[in-house]
């Protein structure tokens, strides 16, 4: 694609998530990272890690001998460290060096953020995006997966993430601040949730966050059980099995009634007339949208409503970055200061 000034446009869509920050441009390039960014702790960690920083899967593979830093928290940057916002422009940087600018692009991004993000998080992410990208405009993530679905009337969207939950009602405008809330509860709030309920149930094992997420990913499920969640795990350095079936299912169970209270919170926003439409239209995105169970526990939760029908999009881990891509595409970048907060242009 080529620019009015005869640049080349590089064009992204990228989902900057908590756990995961996710990429995909116009020319083909699709990239998935783990939203860590590992320094060495000492100079042996130096030799042994060949360089001074690695990202993502390799960054937690390689952890005993890095400090990891997450960069985003919540799904907006973290307000901590120099360290902090240094891996937060590495991390951005990595990204966008893994769609291949050419030399002449000019490099232009949208990026999803949680719905209710505030400006100055948004400033603080444009000043990094600013740095690698020559535009940058920074979306409601809901929106962008509603865009990437084509439902962007009488619809609400749920995004599961890894730090956030964003619920979003779709009136066929960009959604104001009323149309969409963020529930500061995902998948983490749940990997903390099951590392405790195993630890009390289990004194005897060995669990951390890291192996109470990967038993979330394999076993996560809401309401009944199709089977025993079994986990080998570790005691006093020997392995056990334990069943831990209610553990996952309370612990997944604990974002629900958040998720229902602003969904029902959003329906009374539409017009009583529409409503009925809405509820038969509600779609489930993000990493949590995996949770076996949650669209049907979700539909019996909200029966004294009428007919309720939830379902997950196709290729929820992707629906964002590619509805951003979309949207990237649609709209020539002149015009995307009208849909909110652009660097450049």
């Amino acid at each position: 694609m080529t620019s009015e000034n005869g640049a080349n446009r590089l064009l992204l869509g990228i989902d900057l998530g908590t756990s995961r920050t996710i990429m995909m441009s116009n020319r083909g390039a699709e990239s998935i990272v783990n939203s860590v960014v590992g320094y060495p702790k000492d100079l042996i960690a130096v030799k042994l890690l060949g360089g001074s920083h690695v990202f993502g899967e390799e960054a937690v593979e390689k952890r005993s001998y890095l400090t990891l830093y997450s960069p985003l928290e919540k799904g907006v940057l973290k307000e901590g460290s120099e360290r902090d916002i240094e891996a937060a422009r590495e991390l951005i940087k990595h990204v966008v060096s893994l769609a291949d600018p050419e030399p002449g692009d000019k490099v232009c991004g949208i990026i999803g953020v949680p719905a209710r993000a505030s400006f100055a998080s948004k400033g603080m992410l444009l000043n990094l995006a600013q740095q690698t990208m020559d535009i940058a405009l920074v979306l409601s993530e809901p929106f962008i997966v509603a865009y990437e679905l084509g439902e962007l009337k009488n619809s609400i969207i749920i995004d599961i993430g890894a730090g956030t939950t964003d619920v979003c009602g779709m009136k066929g405008t960009i959604p104001g601040p009323d149309d969409q809330v963020t529930i500061l509860k995902g998948g983490n709030y749940i990997d903390e949730a099951l590392e405790t309920a195993i630890s009390d149930s289990f004194p005897d094992v060995q669990v951390t966050r890291h192996l109470a997420k990967t038993l979330k990913e394999k076993y996560a499920f809401v309401g009944e059980a199709n089977g025993p969640s079994l986990a080998g795990m570790r005691s006093g350095g020997k392995p056990v099995n334990h069943d831990i079936t209610e553990e996952i299912r309370s612990s997944c169970e604990m974002i629900l009634p958040d998720i229902l209270e602003q969904v029902e919170n959003i329906v009374m926003g539409f017009d009583p007339e529409d409503q009925e439409k809405v509820l038969k239209n509600i779609y489930l995105a993000g990493g949590g949208s995996n949770i076996k169970g949650l669209d049907k526990l979700i539909m019996k939760r909200m029966s004294d409503y009428g007919e309720v029908v939830v379902k997950k999009v196709s290729n929820p881990d992707l629906a964002g970055c590619a509805g951003a891509l979309k949207l990237a595409v649609d709209l020539p970048p002149k015009y995307w200061s009208q849909l909110g907060e652009m660097i450049g242009g």
